[in-house]
């Protein structure tokens, strides 16, 4: 049974937690996805076999916590995952973002690195209000967006569209990484699938090259699409976990 965790905004949170030995792993999903998806609770069961402590929530407006999703922005949901991870979690954690997840993840790394020993980041989609979306929006789309508030876009995942709002956008040029200097001190697996449609391959390439650390690597699944859910992509997951807190370990 999922439990409410109340933000400092106000927010409730609904989250799922066990207890365990540290480094714990905390999941951070994707846009529009929630707690309940195929890595989280792979992952989950992982931790459960390992003794690992586990978190894995709601952003706002996303699953069982509260809030319209068309509310919501890239600076509410790091806030989300910020007040989870500072309130419900020991000491030092290993992120493990998905697609947005990673994005939010490194907004942690980068504002409160101190909660950040490792991180693992699946289809990494640092910035993509900006260079996904705004960037690839046709002038009759940005006027759209700037006149009504909001746009429509198909999905692949679902028959509804995606709506897009004007504060998405907006808001997310407040949190871009790829901008200014991104250090990340701490163990760093990137996984990211040479199939996937939407993410590609250069925004892995851009992000590492962009980012500087001691201990930062990238690896690509040939074939690997955006969900990056099959057994094998799963297993991979729980093995660069592994691999972060045994690096943990030994600079310990």
């Amino acid at each position: 049974m999922s439990e409410m965790l109340k933000t400092p905004d106000g927010r409730d949170i609904a989250y799922d937690r066990i207890e365990g030995a540290g480094p714990g792993v905390v999941f951070l999903g994707g846009f529009r996805s929630d707690k309940e998806g195929t890595k989280a609770l792979a992952l989950e069961a992982w931790a459960k076999r390992h003794g690992r402590a586990f978190l894995r929530f709601d952003y706002s407006g996303h699953g069982q916590s509260s809030g319209d999703f068309l509310d919501g922005c890239i600076g509410d949901w790091f806030e989300d995952a910020r007040a989870a991870i500072l309130e419900l979690t020991e000491g030092p954690q290993v992120l493990v973002g998905s697609s947005m997840g990673s994005w939010i993840s490194l907004l942690m790394a980068r504002e409160c690195p101190e909660k950040v020993a490792g991180l693992v980041t699946i289809a990494a989609a640092p910035d993509f209000t900006e260079d996904g979306m705004w960037e690839e929006f046709s002038d009759t789309q940005r006027q759209e967006l700037i006149e009504a508030g909001q746009v429509a876009l198909p999905s692949d995942y679902s028959d509804e569209p995606y709506i897009i709002t004007k504060r998405l956008i907006e808001e997310g040029r407040e949190r871009l990484v790829l901008r200014s200097a991104l250090t990340l001190p701490m163990p760093v697996r990137m996984l990211q699938g040479t199939a996937d449609a939407d993410v590609p391959v250069s925004v892995a390439v851009r992000l590492i090259d962009h980012a500087t650390g001691p201990d930062i690597r990238l690896t690509l699944v040939k074939d690997a699409d955006h969900r990056f859910s099959t057994p094998e992509c799963l297993k991979l997951i729980e093995l660069s976990v592994l691999k972060v807190i045994q690096r943990i370990g030994e600079a310990a």
